[in-house]
């Protein structure tokens, strides 16, 4: 470059950020508008935040722990552009200082509007809260939430997400503190990220490609805190948001002072490196605010009637259940909603979402269902989202159901709950729901067809909101009362069956019978196209004791009990052999290329080959699932039998090509269920009372 050029070039003479002026002794200088929440510039810190409805701004300086600021400053005027106040205040470090906000503008409750220049409001765009980092301890009356500044400096390195196949997934439920804090998890960190990374090798041993991680937001635990019993009882799930951009401080093993999030992406950086995703459960639904009952700390003060759907005279509607519910088709809401999801994308390299209530995210203001929700449709095709997973819970708490009907632009996927309830219904005996459990099992292409919704159904028989897979085949009825509600919280519809005693007994008829049920469970959910999920402790028989909803239960309840893993070894190793079945045959989770012999995709030998009638009264289904191989190189085929009559029926299996024989792979009925033992002679099995068999086709043996 010449030196005329480098004269005429801007770039050559950029000189660093100068303060224009002095705000309570801080020089400042309007800020980057565009850079929401406090982020750290040359010298200095820059502060943005968003009201339509404010008319006046003061951004609040704390030393660490004090509720008193140090330095208030006023944001001018001419600092503002729209909507959204910016500046930047040099001088700052960011270590040495909490922030927060103080708004004012109208106070009309009637319109909805809250303002309160009285009020400390937390950033919704923090990166990290104050005030929640020890689990368990409610803060002093009159203690505001603050937010710290976070220096974003992790080192990815070479790092590359799994990308694994949606119907390739073995997705793993588990909450982050139950999963280690039980004192027989033996790990250094007990219901941390860190503990939750010292099980990496057991998640490897198990096979799982998937763990999803109930709310990781930061939350408030102590919301309705009270003792039943002598048993102190806390929000303990964490589906009550506080701050939507920080993790959950009081899940890391130590102090991230300034570097919040380094544990939780340590975290994910093992598990993508291990080949595990890792699906964040979100709640976009409501906040930790409530109703016009509950406090009052960020979206209250800024724009109340915009982020939450009100009553035309002011009231919160509560489709979620929770007091509020979160406007997320309004346009700032739906771009604070994307700016979130790119957020822990971008920072955290998370590969997936599972969207508590997400029906709520396709409403209206005024609460109705949107034919094509613009949030729904902003998500399914951004660029930032591009390849992560999006996954509704397609129902709420205002009678919403949407599965199979969820808007999804053949984008998003959802928890099939038809899956749960039609196979829970046939997997116990109940008679007239043989049909439906054959459609389940196939990959639900009446809910989802193949042509316009691939990859949507995710399978699943237990999640953290009902009973676990043990209490399903040891309960007939909910026994929440530990729960402080008398009984009354918690789904009455369960579709479980105690097998003959509720709860523990010492039968070993009861206890065998319930051990075959769990095991056909999961033979059928690991055999069933589509994505496959299931609650971590399920693999070993870990119980709630007969609680169906114990979200406020912080304690051997909800915790994961780890002596249990070897009290049922069996149903441990059967799990694991049924996810080490699914990954060598790709036939059992979805439509390969076609087979060489022709066999259709799949097929229905109810009882005898080639019957595919199903009538009110059937209970023995058979499917076969052909294509080609995990390698692509030979015909596969696989033969799923299920007998859930209370009688001993046979079984006739199809006639493989010349040159294949079918070799019993798993029996929940034998003594040893992935090596069952007994006379075979190739075209017929016999199916013991409530039993499943799998058999693959193989080479013939020489």
């Amino acid at each position: 470059m010449t030196e005329k050029e480098r004269k005429a070039c801007p770039m050559a003479e950029i000189e660093p950020l100068k303060p224009t002026g002095k705000i309570a002794g801080f020089p400042v200088r309007p800020g980057f508008y565009l850079s929401d929440g406090a982020s750290v510039v040359p010298d200095g810190v820059n502060f943005t935040l968003h009201s339509f409805y404010a008319t006046y701004c003061e951004l609040c300086l704390f030393h660490r722990g004090e509720q008193q600021p140090y330095a208030v400053l006023p944001i001018p005027e001419t600092f503002r552009i729209g909507n959204t106040y910016s500046i930047i205040v040099f001088g700052l470090n960011i270590c040495e200082f909490e922030y927060a906000y103080r708004l004012d503008g109208p106070h009309d409750p009637a319109r909805g509007l809250l303002f309160d220049r009285e009020k400390f409001l937390l950033d919704p765009y923090a990166r990290a809260v104050t005030g929640q980092s020890q689990w368990g301890v409610r803060s002093a009356p009159g203690v505001a939430y603050h937010s710290r500044v976070v220096h974003s400096n992790f080192d990815w390195g070479d790092f590359r997400e799994p990308h694994i196949p949606f119907q390739d997934m073995v997705i793993y439920e588990t909450h982050v503190r139950g999963f280690t804090k039980h004192p027989s998890s033996g790990v250094r960190h007990p219901g941390t990220f860190d503990g939750l990374m010292e099980k990496l090798p057991y998640l490897l041993e198990l096979g799982v490609n998937a763990v999803e991680l109930m709310p990781v937001f930061e939350f408030d635990e102590m919301e309705d805190d009270r003792v039943v019993d002598g048993k102190p009882l806390y929000n303990y799930w964490g589906y009550n948001t506080v701050c939507f951009f920080a993790p959950n401080t009081s899940y890391t093993a130590a102090i991230e002072y300034n570097r919040e999030g380094d544990e939780l992406k340590k975290l994910i950086r093992a598990l993508n490196a291990h080949g595990i995703e890792v699906i964040m459960d979100v709640v976009f639904n409501h906040t930790a605010e409530g109703d016009e009952h509950g406090p009052f700390f960020s979206f209250k003060g800024l724009d109340n009637n915009i982020y939450y759907m009100l009553t035309p005279d002011g009231k919160y509607y509560n489709f979620s259940g929770c007091g509020n519910t979160l406007n997320c088709n309004h346009p700032m809401v739906r771009d604070f909603i994307l700016d979130c999801l790119r957020h822990w994308v971008v920072e955290y390299r998370v590969d997936g979402f599972r969207f508590d209530l997400a029906t709520i995210l396709g409403r209206a203001p005024d609460g109705g269902p949107l034919a094509s929700p613009p949030l729904l449709e902003s998500l399914a095709f951004d660029p930032i989202l591009g390849k992560v997973k999006l996954i509704a819970e397609a129902w709420d708490a205002g009678g919403l159901y949407q599965v199979g009907s969820f808007p999804s632009w053949n984008r998003w996927a959802e928890w099939n709950g038809k899956y749960r309830d039609d196979l829970r219904r046939f997997l116990k005996g109940d008679g007239g729901v043989a049909a439906a459990a054959v459609q389940r099992i196939l990959g639900s292409p009446d809910l989802y067809p193949p042509d316009s919704r691939q990859n949507a159904s995710v399978n699943f028989l237990t999640c953290h909101d009902g009973f676990p897979l043990y209490d399903l085949y040891a309960y007939n009825e909910k026994h929440n009362e530990q729960n402080g509600w008398n009984n009354t919280d918690g789904s009455n519809d369960n579709a479980s069956w105690n097998c003959g005693a509720e709860g523990e007994t010492d039968d070993p008829a009861v206890n065998g019978l319930r051990d075959r049920l769990r095991k056909n469970a999961m033979a059928v959910l690991l055999c069933s196209r589509g994505a496959a999920m299931f609650l971590a402790g399920d693999e070993f028989g870990n119980t709630q004791f007969g609680n169906n909803n114990p979200y406020c239960q912080d304690n051997e309840i909800s915790w994961l009990d780890w002596t249990r893993l070897e009290q049922f070894e069996g149903l441990f190793a059967f799990t694991k052999g049924m996810i080490a079945l699914r990954r060598a045959h790709p036939v059992l989770r979805g439509t390969t290329a076609p087979a060489a012999a022709q066999y259709p995709d799949t097929s229905l030998h109810n009882g005898t080959a080639w019957n595919d009638a199903v009538d009110g009264e059937t209970r023995q289904i058979g499917v076969l699932f052909t294509g080609r191989d995990t390698q692509g190189e030979r015909d596969d085929f696989v033969f799923l039998a299920l007998n859930v009559h209370w009688e001993e029926h046979g079984q006739q299996l199809p006639s493989l090509p010349v040159g294949f024989c079918w070799r019993r792979a798993a029996d929940t009925a034998a003594r040893d269920p992935l090596a069952p033992e007994g006379t075979f002679d190739g075209s017929h099995v016999t199916l013991a009372p409530r039993s499943v068999q799998v058999l693959v086709g193989e080479p013939c043996p020489a």
